[in-house]
């Protein structure tokens, strides 16, 4: 075990009374770290998501965030996390459409889809959000720890990868290729149309994704929430390619996307519902949107959080007041829980990630402090965190090992203590 870790789980035990959120702080902490990450011989580090071998771009970001803070006086815990970066980069450059990896060429799929299938690839869904969190864990580590050698030739190359996939998929309907089925499975399985996916308008500044960060098919191909993040991402890349590359064009290649989707997601993300404006989850460019909200990050819960905006925007606050009522068809409010579901796991089934968000975007420490303990006192008996929880009884929940979840808990708690990840060391 790493002394900074060690050093962490100790800080977090003198700084609570209630020694049982220290507990299963410790239990979380140690998870990722321990349990999940493995070291490979050149030089990367190979994430599962817990439960599933195989490592998903998305995820792998998220559970190592709890850690950055430590990276720039631990050497070996950088090492491990730059190497996650690494192995990201390397997976893009095998296939950017793709969204979870295997360790090896082994041929070991979920499904057998009916897409540009490889050995490496676990599962092949375009997902827009899986080409974004590695950018967003490459800046992150790169201000947390002030190293700059993960931006080597590799980098660049999944990069150049990414930006003609973004650009591509702003015209889906005539320049891209991506198709992907899965026989005999219903929506969300598998995408309409031959794969193809349902019909967009094209061309009107948004990123189309064939699946959400849930895995579950876009009901509609303009996914707000990932674009939300793409905008935030794009300007990470012009500060990156100015400051490490010297590369002008590519700095202004994503900051004039990084504008561009921002101003499509203003136009056409932002819908008049009785009266109420706010932010569609999804929407088609012909009008029609979808009003809900997904317990995955990105969500539009996460939007401040991801850095779209402030908490206090008055259109992220109207936002936010209509996903956390019953207008969001998967918020459920029972015995034991409130709180945003998904339409990946069974109806009344609270998520743990949705829980810590709710703590993340406020900065109200009593809020804070009320989901650290609706976490924690819904958590089995386990001293762990799963993907979701019945909102009726607390004993039934799904993925007893999930350890994105666990680094919720545990970013939850150091942001409490005003540890933020997002906050840098510069």
């Amino acid at each position: 075990m790493y002394q900074s870790v060690e050093d962490t789980i100790n800080m977090v035990k003198e700084k609570f009374p209630d020694q049982h959120i220290a507990s299963v702080f410790e239990n979380c902490y140690r998870d990722t770290i321990e349990k999940t990450i493995k070291k490979e011989p050149d030089g990367s580090s190979f994430v599962i998501t817990g439960d599933i071998p195989a490592m998903w771009l998305r995820d792998s970001t998220c559970q190592v965030r709890p850690y950055l803070m430590l990276t720039r006086d631990d050497e070996e815990l950088a090492d491990v996390i730059e190497g996650v970066i690494r192995r990201q980069f390397y997976c893009i450059n095998r296939d950017p459409y793709a969204n979870a990896f295997n360790e090896t060429d082994n041929g070991n799929c979920y499904m057998h889809d009916q897409t540009d299938m490889k050995p490496i690839l676990w599962e092949r869904k375009y997902e827009l959000d899986s080409i974004c969190f590695p950018i967003q864990l490459s800046w992150l580590f790169w201000k947390n720890s002030s190293r700059i050698s993960h931006f080597d030739e590799q980098w660049k190359s999944a990069i150049d990868k990414i930006m003609t996939v973004l650009e591509t998929e702003q015209y889906h309907e005539s320049r891209s290729d991506y198709r992907f089925q899965r026989p005999e499975h219903p929506f969300p399985d598998t995408l309409s149309r031959d794969g193809k996916g349902a019909l967009v308008k094209e061309g009107i500044g948004l990123v189309w994704s064939g699946f959400r960060p849930s895995d579950d098919a876009c009901t509609y191909g303009y996914l707000i929430p990932s674009n939300m993040l793409l905008v935030v991402v794009m300007g990470y890349l012009a500060e990156i390619a100015d400051t490490i590359y010297q590369d002008k064009a590519l700095s202004d290649r994503a900051a004039k996307l990084s504008e561009k989707v921002r101003s499509a997601i203003e136009k056409e993300g932002v819908i008049n519902y009785y009266g109420d404006r706010f932010y569609a989850y999804e929407v088609d460019g012909f009008g029609q949107y979808l009003l809900m909200d997904d317990s995955n990050l990105p969500s539009l819960l996460a939007a401040p959080y991801i850095g779209y905006c402030s908490a206090d925007d008055p259109l992220y606050s109207a936002t936010q007041k209509a996903i956390l009522s019953e207008r969001n068809p998967y918020f459920y409010s029972g015995k034991s829980l409130t709180g945003i579901g998904s339409p990946h796991t069974p109806a009344g089934f609270v998520w743990d990630i949705s829980l810590a968000m709710q703590g993340l975007v406020t900065s109200d420490r009593e809020e804070k402090m009320r989901r650290i303990n609706e976490m924690l006192h819904n958590d089995g008996g386990t001293g762990y965190m799963h993907e979701s929880i019945n909102c009726n009884d607390s004993s039934d929940y799904t993925r007893p090992w999930f350890s994105w979840a666990n680094a919720m808990y545990c970013e939850l708690v150091l942001d409490y203590l005003g540890y933020g990840i997002n906050r840098t060391n510069e």
